[in-house]
């Protein structure tokens, strides 16, 4: 039987690969994927839920300097869930959830694993906006937040991680609440952002949930091509004849749009949304809609299947090569008026993380000669004079291992670290760059073997399958082990 295709599905592969291609058509030619637990999902607003309400705090515009406009202050938003707590004088404990890089007002919808477990730990849930995105924006308004490399310059995780660590002591003193533990729970850039807090802030965060955060793709840690070799694993285990079919098409549509009128030609197969100028827009589009449907290969729709059946589906004598592939195109957009290549705007997400990955975010990802893809290799010179062009200052490569560490973790981080649950899912290509294996005790690798991107965060449903259920359930058993520790210890 033929599949459905949840809707929001749909808009979230759209959304994404036109916020993506949106970054490689403005000048590199290899992007950096998006780190975000759900894409571009359908939007909300704190406003729907109810038991939500939101609070601005006077945040200090630069945390590590001295100088008369460091102390300048902006708005931060930060929402809180107060239904499930139980209250300051039982000393009950504080989820609190470390914004990324977008606005904060879908994540009470889309964080599920959050209001599925408060109650049983009668905890109240704390979302804090990370700065430059959605309300909290220094300087006023975007326009200004991003005028240039002196105001964009306040705009980093170090930055980011001691606002969290001022909100949540306003939080806590405000409601007086010394005595209730914390534990700061991210997912993807924001599972990166949990880690780093817990062994930044100790003294604020008695442990870390940090979801399909890749925290070792820097520096050389992580092979360039290993976010690629899973995006082309994924592929083969779906369908032999798909990932043939892919591998085989990037010629085809070279061929196609050499000849006379090919690039019409291609616009007309293709359906696009505008014709196509070169066919770098059609290519593309193509390969990052592959690539979100490895990150995002999750049920019950199953991406990668859906793309396959339709490709496979059109394997008839009559269908050729880019046939099949626009199929399984419709496969996955259904019933878009256009398929490709589509108007976008910039938005404060992808400038921000544009932003972000051109300043310390640098996450060197390669395409290797036997991937799903055409090889494309990181360019770091490249990559480097792209970034200085659009925002005048050069990339700093080797900062998070220097600020953060990641080089010789288990080493490292066993004689000090404590309390960071690394989950993961390695169907999702990201996971190559994250914490797979125990470092100690208290430092746990929990991962799956057909999970995807931030699956364990989603709310849960009665169609899940066991193993995301169990990787659920072992996550809540760490997390209440350290707050019985706590409470222990507290008397």
């Amino acid at each position: 039987m033929k599949q459905k295709q949840h809707p929001l599905i749909i808009l979230a592969f759209n959304m994404l690969l036109f916020f993506m291609i949106f970054l490689v058509c403005s000048t590199y030619s290899l992007t950096i994927p998006r780190l975000s637990p759900i894409a571009e999902w359908e939007k909300t607003t704190a406003d729907d839920y109810s038991d939500v309400k939101t609070f601005y705090y006077n945040q200090t515009l630069d945390h590590f300097n001295y100088n008369p406009q460091s102390y300048q202050i902006f708005q931060q938003r930060y929402l809180i869930n107060f239904r499930y707590w139980g209250g300051a004088n039982s000393n009950a404990p504080i989820f609190a959830l470390l914004g990324a890089e977008e606005p904060i007002d879908s994540s009470p919808r889309v964080i599920g694993f959050l209001t599925d477990n408060a109650a049983s730990f009668s905890a109240l849930i704390l979302y804090i906006e990370h700065r430059y995105y959605g309300k909290s924006m220094p300087f006023g308004s975007r326009k200004e937040a991003m005028k240039n490399a002196s105001t964009i310059g306040y705009f980093n995780s170090a930055q980011a991680l001691a606002d969290y660590a001022q909100v949540i002591i306003h939080v806590k003193k405000t409601l007086h609440a010394k005595n209730s533990p914390v534990i700061v729970i991210g997912g993807s850039y924001g599972g990166m952002l949990a880690t780093w807090f817990r062994l930044k802030y100790p003294h604020l965060a008695i442990g870390a949930l940090a979801s399909s955060a890749p925290i070792l793709y820097f520096d050389h840690i992580t092979p360039q091509d290993a976010y690629h070799s899973i995006v082309s694993r994924n592929f083969q285990e779906a369908s032999k004849t798909c990932y043939e079919t892919i591998r085989k098409s990037w010629a085809e549509i070279k061929r196609a749009a050499s000849q006379s009128n090919g690039l019409s030609i291609l616009s007309q197969k293709f359906n696009t949304c505008e014709p196509l100028k070169q066919i770098g827009g059609l290519v593309y589009y193509l390969e990052l809609m592959y690539i979100s449907a490895a990150q995002y290969d999750r049920p019950p729709d199953y991406p990668v299947n859906v793309i396959c059946g339709g490709i496979d589906g059109a394997s008839s004598k009559s269908s050729d090569i880019l046939s099949k592939i626009y199929a399984g195109v419709v496969a996955l957009t259904k019933n878009n008026t256009c398929k490709v290549y589509g108007p976008f705007h910039g938005s404060e997400t992808s400038d921000g993380w544009r932003w972000q990955t051109c300043s310390e975010m640098v996450i060197p990802i390669s395409i290797g000669n036997n991937s799903l893809l055409e090889p494309s290799p990181f360019n770091y010179e490249s990559f480097a004079r792209d970034c200085k062009k659009k925002f005048g200052v050069a990339p700093r490569p080797h900062w998070v291992t220097t600020y953060y560490g990641g080089h010789d973790i288990k080493l490292v981080l066993k004689n000090f670290g404590s309390n960071i649950i690394f989950s993961n899912g390695l169907r999702d290509p990201y996971s190559s760059g994250g914490v797979l294996n125990n470092i100690s005790d208290s430092l746990i690798a929990v991962h799956t073997a057909n999970g995807s991107h931030c699956l364990d965060m989603l709310g849960a449903k009665k169609t899940d399958p066991n193993w995301l259920v169990e990787q659920r359930k072992t996550e809540i058993k760490i997390m209440k082990g350290w707050i019985t520790q706590y409470y222990a210890d507290l008397k």
